[in-house]
C-alpha cells in the first residue's frame, strides 16, 4: 500500500481537495489504530466521489459506509467502523430537526440554508434540507443540534417552531422526474448534455468549456468525454439528469437513450 503522502499526491487534484482527503485519512487511521468508530463531516456528492477515489487508491474496500439519514440523501458522512461493529449507526453522528411554520408562508431550501449560515453554521455540519408544505426537516451533525434548537427561531421573516425528531421519522419529498427518450449521434458529453438539457450541441459545448458542467459530480471541460449508462450529468443553473438506459443503434446509426431529469 502507498504511504500517506503518495496517496494524497495521487488522489488530490488541488490544495483544497488535499486538505479534505487528509481529513478523511485521519478519520480512517483513527478508527483503524484505536479500533473505534469515527466519521467525517457531511460531504457533497463531489467530495464523496473524491473520497471513493481515495479509498480505492488505498485499497480500503470494507469497514466504511456513506450515510445521510435516508436512502436518497445527497449529502452524506463517511463512517469508518472498527472490526467489532458490523453495521454503521448513523444516529450517533447525525440527527434531524423539524421546523414547522404556517402553510401560507412559502419557504425554500435557500431560505433555510441562509438562516442556518447566518447562525454561523458551516455547510459541512449540515446534511440534506427537506422542505415540505408548512415544515422543513434538517439533517444536522449531532454536535450542533443543541445550539440550533436554542437559536433557530426564524427563516427570513417567518417564525419557526423547531424540535428534534428521529431520522426514521423524516418527511422526504417525492422525487419529481421527467423521462426523456431521445437518440444521439455519439455518446459524447456534449451530445448527451444537449439532449438532457434541451439545447443545441454548440450551446452544450459552450457550457462545458466554461466549467459549468459536471460528469458524475466532477467538473469536466472536455466536450468529447465519454458517457455511459448510470452516469449523472449536471449543469450549474440547469439541474441534473441521469443516463438511465443506453439502447441499441437505429437504422441511421444513432444511439437510443432514456434520460431521467430531476425537476
Amino acid at each position: 500500500m502507498m504511504d500517506r503522502r503518495q496517496l494524497l499526491d495521487r488522489a488530490a487534484r488541488n490544495g483544497d481537495e488535499r486538505v479534505l482527503l487528509a481529513h478523511i485519512l485521519d478519520k480512517c487511521e483513527q478508527s483503524r489504530n484505536r479500533n473505534i468508530p469515527s466519521a467525517t463531516d457531511f460531504l457533497s456528492p463531489a467530495e464523496q466521489r473524491s473520497a471513493q477515489d481515495l479509498l480505492h487508491a488505498a485499497a480500503i474496500h470494507d469497514g466504511c459506509a456513506f450515510c445521510g439519514g435516508f436512502e436518497r440523501a445527497e449529502r452524506r458522512m463517511l463512517l469508518f467502523l472498527p472490526d467489532w461493529q458490523e453495521e454503521a449507526d448513523e444516529s450517533e453522528y447525525m440527527t434531524a430537526l423539524r421546523c414547522t411554520y404556517r402553510k401560507e408562508d412559502t419557504l425554500t431550501h435557500r431560505d433555510f440554508l441562509g438562516s442556518l449560515m447566518a447562525q454561523g453554521v458551516t455547510r459541512e455540519k449540515l446534511g440534506d434540507i427537506l422542505v415540505s408544505e408548512g415544515s422543513c426537516d434538517l439533517i444536522v451533525s449531532r454536535d450542533i443540534a443543541p445550539y440550533l434548537l436554542q437559536n433557530v427561531t426564524s427563516a427570513g421573516r417567518v417564525k419557526l417552531s423547531v424540535s428534534e425528531i428521529e431520522l426514521s421519522d423524516l418527511s422526504v419529498p417525492e422525487l419529481k422526474v421527467k423521462e426523456i427518450r431521445d437518440t444521439v449521434s455519439t455518446l459524447r458529453l456534449d451530445a448527451v448534455a444537449a439532449s438532457g438539457f434541451s439545447m443545441s450541441r454548440g450551446k452544450a459545448q459552450e457550457l462545458i468549456s466554461s466549467g459549468r458542467v459536471q460528469l458524475n459530480h466532477r467538473e469536466t471541460l472536455k466536450s468529447d468525454a465519454p458517457v455511459a449508462q448510470g452516469d449523472v450529468i449536471s449543469a450549474r443553473g440547469l439541474g441534473k439528469f441521469e443516463v438511465a438506459e443506453v439502447g441499441g443503434l437505429s437504422k441511421k446509426g444513432r444511439t437510443a437513450l432514456l434520460l431521467r431529469r430531476y425537476l
